[in-house]
């Protein structure tokens, strides 16, 4: 369990945790010398139960909120610390704002310095905290009044902060591995060594990581993972990761940047979230407003767009997009916090929905129902929603890439998403594409309307190209492609040359072409086993080469004919023969090559056809040629499915 204080300056939160773990967790010079924290100091207890307790001390003062910050990012627990004399301060109430903002739930409050007031002025402060608690995430926590000094409520304290740790379960180590960096420095003889919070995975030594921020690739070296040496590091625990790598030296791997590994989002400069006002914000959250963004262990300066409505009211919340000054890591469901133009206030927080917002159009009501569907936080109900979504909007499909690294999803893990949600995917080189099916029958049968409608405006054609059966749309070609292969696969649609048509379209040819033709597919049929060639075929029809040569060329484009040479048309099912021999000879061979002379003797089509054949098979990639041999790169019935008029 990781543990952080919180509360005004001066009210005891360093000599608690020094009371706690015998550890004064004030390091700096300059926090000896003037007696208040000034950045984070950590201190970590051994426990039987729960295993190590780490804190992580913060700073109280107003000025070095920015600091309060980065300590409390990704804790399981809060110590509040609260001082008898004083009693709640403006750094208190601050301080418990970004915990309920934070959705920090678990905790408990010290009521230190008791040995400076009577009783009465400890029970009429705890009731105090009572009141603040109230309305917060942290309602529950009870209250410890102590004394740092004289040890009393100490071991009561020390109790509580145990059986929390113990009823606690284990973070799950789930998602891909994400340290945020609060601390980079370089250790003689070790090199640079990065500190932080593991907010989700796990890491192990040897394991190759990135700096997600400065773009650096390193290894990890060794590991501490709560003050101890160890093999692992895991989400949910404070780790040293020392980094070993060409280049880390001038990297700039800095306090804000992520430590990460696996399949995760760049560098955000747009986060579309929800957005929390204060309820107790002077004024409302305006659009456009500049103001300091705190997530993980990073700050930046941004702008507000509030999304659905000119403004935020106090104690309100909306869609907002921040537009950043400098590109942050974040994923969905990140915890962040907004601080105002001086960085003086703390003006609301919020949740993380998506880091992949597009260029335009941030405010289109489409793009509204995306972040109010995305927000779900099931990845599955979130990914049904956005298919459904986009079904009718879009039609070029979900980036089911772009999806599960938003999400901080692995490999396995996405994999398992992906086979609870019906849906089709194709992969367009570049990322994987979703659509459901309900809209991918629907891509289906607008192939299948665009191909009948072609037919009937240009009846002797053969039909639309293959990159023209989904016009209208902004479709990738992988998905066209992909919705033609089912279609001819289903049986819906034939290939002819490069066309597409529905299988009992017949392109027909002029009544001159068409006597012509009956002529040629007699002597084609006739003589299928070593087909004649253009002049043969003219010679024995009585008719000029000419004329056959374009009768037999239209053939081809409809459908009708092979071309495998300039001088020579094959049936199809000629082709798609011959091809099934290629095949057989391959797979018999112990190389799973075939030779020439080996296609010759078995096809009987002599040396100088079967050499014919050959190069056609290699141009339509069916084959390709390696020496003097040729490897089959795809099956025959798929390759020429139509029957030999197009290898696919």
């Amino acid at each position: 369990m990781i543990v952080a204080t919180a509360g005004h300056i001066d009210h005891g939160k360093t000599l608690l945790v020094k009371a706690l773990t015998g550890v004064d967790t004030d390091r700096l010079p300059d926090e000896k010398r003037r007696g208040l924290t000034i950045d984070l100091g950590f201190a970590y207890l051994p426990d039987a139960a729960a295993g190590t307790i780490g804190f992580v001390d913060v700073p109280g003062h107003e000025r070095f909120v920015h600091n309060m910050l980065c300590g409390v990012a990704g804790i399981d627990a809060a110590l509040f610390v609260v001082a008898a004399d004083d009693g709640p301060m403006p750094q208190t109430l601050e301080h418990l704002a970004i915990l309920d903002l934070l959705g920090v739930r678990h905790g408990l409050v010290a009521l230190t310095k008791i040995d400076r007031v009577p009783a009465a002025r400890t029970a009429e402060v705890q009731a105090a905290i009572a009141r603040l608690l109230a309305p917060t995430t942290l309602a529950a926590a009870r209250v410890f009044p102590v004394s740092a000094v004289t040890g009393a409520g100490i071991d009561a304290l020390d109790v509580e902060l145990r059986r929390i740790a113990a009823a606690l379960p284990r973070r799950a180590a789930d998602g891909n591995f994400r340290l945020a960096v609060d601390r980079a420095f370089t250790v003689a003889g070790a090199g640079l060594v990065v500190t932080g919070t593991v907010f989700s995975g796990e890491v192990a030594t040897g394991d190759a990581v990135c700096a997600l921020v400065a773009g650096v690739d390193a290894r990890v070296r060794t590991i501490h993972a709560q003050s101890a040496r160890a093999e692992r590091g895991r989400a949910g625990e404070r780790c040293a990761l020392n980094l070993a790598g060409a280049g880390l030296k001038d990297a700039g791997i800095a306090r804000g940047d992520w430590i990460v590994r696996g399949a995760l989002p760049p560098p955000a400069r747009k986060i579309d979230a929800r957005v929390r006002v204060m309820a107790a914000a002077a004024q409302p959250l305006r659009h456009w407003t500049p103001v300091h963004v705190h997530l993980g262990a990073a700050e930046t300066t941004a702008r507000v767009a509030t999304l659905e409505a000119d403004a935020i009211e106090p104690g309100a919340s909306g869609l907002a997009q921040l537009v950043l000054d400098r590109p942050i890591g974040a994923v969905h469901g990140d915890r962040l916090i907004l601080r105002d133009q001086s960085a003086r206030r703390t003006l609301g927080g919020g949740r993380v929905i998506d880091v992949h917002a597009p260029p335009r159009g941030r405010a289109r009501p489409e793009r509204l129902a995306a972040l109010r569907a995305m927000e779900a936080a099931d990845p599955a109900g979130a990914l049904q929603a956005r298919l459904a979504g986009l079904a009718d909007a879009a039609a070029s499909g979900l980036d089911l890439t772009r999806f599960a690294a938003g999400r901080n999803l692995t490999e396995r893990e996405t994999a398992a998403l992906f086979e609870r949600v019906p849906m089709h995917r194709v992969w367009d080189g570049a990322a994987e594409l979703g659509f459901t099916p309900a809209h991918w029958n629907a891509l289906r049968s607008r192939a299948l309307e665009t191909v009948a409608a072609w037919h009937r405006r240009l009846p002797d054609s053969p039909g639309p190209p293959e990159d023209r059966i989904l016009e209208g749309g902004r479709l990738p070609r992988a998905v066209v492609v992909a919705v033609a292969a089912e279609l001819v696969r289903d049986g819906a649609l034939a290939r002819t040359g490069a066309e597409m048509r529905l299988p009992a379209h017949r392109p027909g040819f002029a009544p001159a072409q068409e006597t012509v033709w009956q002529r040629i597919a007699a002597v084609l049929e006739a003589e299928e086993q070593r087909p004649p060639t253009v002049a043969e075929i003219a010679a024995r029809i009585g008719a000029q080469p000419k004329a056959v040569h374009g009768v037999l060329d239209r053939a081809a484009r409809h459908g009708l004919a092979v071309r495998v040479s300039d001088t020579r048309f094959f049936l199809p099912r000629t082709v798609a023969r011959l091809a099934a021999v290629a095949q057989r000879l391959a797979e018999s061979s112990a190389d799973r090559r075939l030779t020439a002379a080996q296609f010759r003797d078995a096809s009987s089509l002599g040396r100088n056809l079967s050499i014919d054949v050959l190069d056609y098979f290699d141009r339509v990639r069916f084959t390709r040629r390696i020496g003097d041999a040729r490897i089959v790169l795809k099956a025959a019935h798929e390759a020429f499915a139509d029957g030999g008029t197009r290898a696919r």
